[in-house]
């Protein structure tokens, strides 16, 4: 881990990680998480990056081993503006939203150009990772994808199939490993893959091999900046967006605004200073 947790309330610093409610994330930029993989790439170290927005807080809030994959990740850093909105709120700013799509086209650009292997799991369709390394080559020149592979639907829930995937990729031995799969199951497949290959760094990006592919697309940048880009996805997919979306989402963003909100109103104390947040 580049930091350390401990449970705080609303939100504040543990150990250099910003705390939003028990959830915590890096303060670091694009540019640091590429420096950082970087850096352990050239001392043999490889770890799991986690880019959580408002969904995968709330289920983490509520779910014990999806709290136990963000906290153990080595990088996590905040994919949704709410959560820029809540560490600024609370007195603790992240310096940037840092989504697992950006990712995804970062680290293929560092790869070629260090000339560290690639290798994609996607969802989707069945040529959805063959489209999306053809992309990705295209766009950077020189970019080693050694494997790439969409898994049955259910894989995970097969043992001898989940075995079968998880070898074929540490056989591999990627420097880089992108895993289009949706939280928490891409990193609960992350977790195996670096038990057996170690020195590799994988990257859980949801629709980020998707979106690589050109099967998906991303909203402009105004969009993004302004925290509307949920509103474009929902446009695209209101079948299957729309409930977690407005339901779920939208009062768990609220919550955790208010949580920060009230954690900074909060006079200082000894009860105060890392009480948990509910």
């Amino acid at each position: 881990m580049i930091a350390s947790q401990r449970t705080g309330g609303g939100a504040a610093e543990s150990d250099g990680r910003v705390m939003l409610g028990d959830i915590g994330l890096d303060a670091l930029s694009e540019v640091e998480v590429l420096a950082h993989i970087e850096r352990a790439w050239s001392e043999g170290r490889g770890g799991m990056v986690v880019t959580p927005n408002v969904d995968i807080w709330r289920l983490a809030r509520r779910d014990a081993e999806a709290n136990r994959l963000l906290r153990h990740a080595d990088i996590v850093v905040a994919d949704g503006v709410p959560l820029l909105w809540a560490a600024r709120l609370a007195g603790t700013p992240l310096p940037e939203r840092v989504t697992g799509s950006g990712l995804v086209e970062a680290l293929a650009g560092r790869a070629a150009t260090l000339s560290k292997s690639v290798y994609i799991v996607g969802g989707g369709a069945e040529d959805t990772a063959d489209r999306a390394a053809v992309a990705l080559r295209r766009r950077y020149p020189g970019l080693r994808v050694i494997g790439r592979l969409v898994p049955p639907y259910g894989f995970d829930t097969d043992q001898a199939r989940r075995d079968r995937l998880v070898a074929d990729v540490c056989s591999a031995r990627p420097d880089l490993v992108f895993i289009g799969l949706g939280f928490p199951r891409q990193e609960m497949l992350a977790e195996l893959i670096l038990r057996g290959s170690p020195p590799s760094w994988i990257l859980g990006c949801g629709a980020g091999v998707t979106i690589a592919a050109g099967e998906k697309r991303r909203a402009n940048t105004f969009v993004q900046r302004v925290g509307a880009e949920w509103l474009f996805r929902l446009v695209q997919e209101p079948r299957r967006l729309a409930k977690r979306y407005l339901v779920h989402d939208a009062p768990a963003a609220l919550h955790m605004l208010w949580l920060c909100f009230r954690a900074r109103m909060r006079p200082p104390g000894p009860g105060n200073k890392h009480s948990a947040a509910r």
